[in-house]
């Protein structure tokens, strides 16, 4: 079950099914508006009306959206019931549930499965739990999610630092409860061997540093266009994505790079597969980073911002990371350009990490094997 479509969660939850149905199951999944779904799956929609509750930091959250962080918890309590419905419609014909988000679906999820005597997980994104941190969420309503996830029979994040940082901080959780999973890259969809020929449509040279992500202020790509002056004279930056800072940015960056705006994602794998090195360096600590595990299967060294979950992506085999300023982005970029040698043998050794720790059929034999182990555990706990 999941609070919404979403984007980053969204896909995350999108690849769980994907993989628990390639193993061999059968899944329910469930979020409001539904559309297509994924196959393979019993998809089910939950019905709503008027605006969609969401997590604080969606990055298409409008008039339409609003987070539950800054909902009474009257307001917020009014949104359970169709989630609730829906969940209760399949309870009786499932195994195991997993909600996503410390939010709605967590309160949802353990009401229901406490019901029916059903044990469940739940997946902490950072961006669901992040809010209390900073004083978000009506306290009667965050002692209800705490209640969730302290009530749950295990729970997932994809980096410790979710887990450490984020999470137990907030709500006094065993270690031994976490599974800590990390998000799943199409190993043969981002792969070295697997370039094509998306650079030379595009015009770029044989050489260049890409940047991919949103032009928006929190994903920083003004940090990139700014550390680019240490290095344009050995490589141009190649931007894919669009946003409200395109127009600025172009000015900015001048003859030091180019924008390509949104491409397919065939040609962002290609693209990323072809680049001499990968970099970002948004405002926000990132919780995982899916663009640098993207990019070291694809057999691509990356360059970025210290801090968050990045330091399990990004090792000092495959990549840098720098202190969170341009100036220092730009002078790690700039040594790996003019070291040939080390930068060879970061892209060496970048393919074989990725296989070993985010092969997305790996990590889905993972998952089914835990949600497994737990089921039985609480059956014959006779639970």
């Amino acid at each position: 079950m999941l609070m919404n479509a979403g984007r980053g969660s969204g896909e995350v939850a999108r690849q769980h099914v994907s993989q628990l149905v390639a193993c061999g199951n059968e899944v329910v999944f469930m979020h409001p508006g539904m559309g297509r779904g994924v196959p393979g799956a019993v998809n089910v929609d939950v019905p709503l009306e008027g605006v969609t509750p969401v997590h604080e930091y969606l990055p298409s959250a409008g008039d339409g959206q609003k987070a539950v962080s800054t909902m009474s918890y009257g307001e917020a309590m009014g949104f359970l019931p169709p989630y609730e419905a829906a969940l209760e419609a399949h309870i009786h014909d499932v195994d195991i549930v997993v909600g996503h988000h410390a939010n709605l679906t967590a309160m949802a999820v353990a009401r229901v499965c406490q019901e029916a005597g059903k044990p469940y997980v739940l997946f902490l994104h950072g961006t669901g739990i992040e809010p209390r941190h900073h004083g978000g969420y009506d306290d009667g309503l965050w002692d209800e999610i705490a209640a969730a996830i302290q009530g749950a029979d295990g729970l997932l994040v994809t980096t410790d630092y979710v887990r450490d940082t984020l999470v137990r901080p907030m709500v006094d959780v065993d270690l031994h409860r976490f599974l800590v999973l990390p998000c799943g890259i199409d190993m043969e969809e981002f792969h070295p061997a697997r370039a094509g020929d998306a650079a030379e449509r595009h015009g770029l040279p044989h050489r260049y540093v890409i940047c991919p992500g949103a032009l928006t202020a929190v994903k920083g790509p003004q940090n990139v266009v700014e550390a680019s002056k240490e290095y344009s004279d050995l490589a141009e930056t190649v931007f894919i994505g669009a946003g409200e800072l395109m127009d600025e940015l172009k000015a900015e960056l001048g003859d030091r790079g180019r924008f390509l705006g949104f491409v397919s994602s065939e040609d962002k794998a290609q693209l990323i597969n072809g680049a001499t090195l990968l970099t970002a360096a948004p405002e926000k600590k990132e919780h995982f980073g899916i663009i640098y595990a993207e990019a070291l299967a694809g057999g691509t060294p990356c360059v970025a911002y210290e801090g968050g979950g990045v330091h399990s992506i990004v090792t000092e085999d495959v990549g840098r990371l720098t202190p969170r300023d341009p100036a220092s982005l730009g002078k790690a970029i700039r040594r790996l350009l003019v070291d040939d040698g080390k930068r060879e043998r970061l892209a060496e050794n970048a393919r074989p990490w990725a296989l070993a720790h985010f092969d997305t059929v790996r990590l889905g034999v993972e998952l089914d094997r835990w949600l497994r182990g737990l089921s039985s555990e609480v059956e014959a706990a006779g639970g």
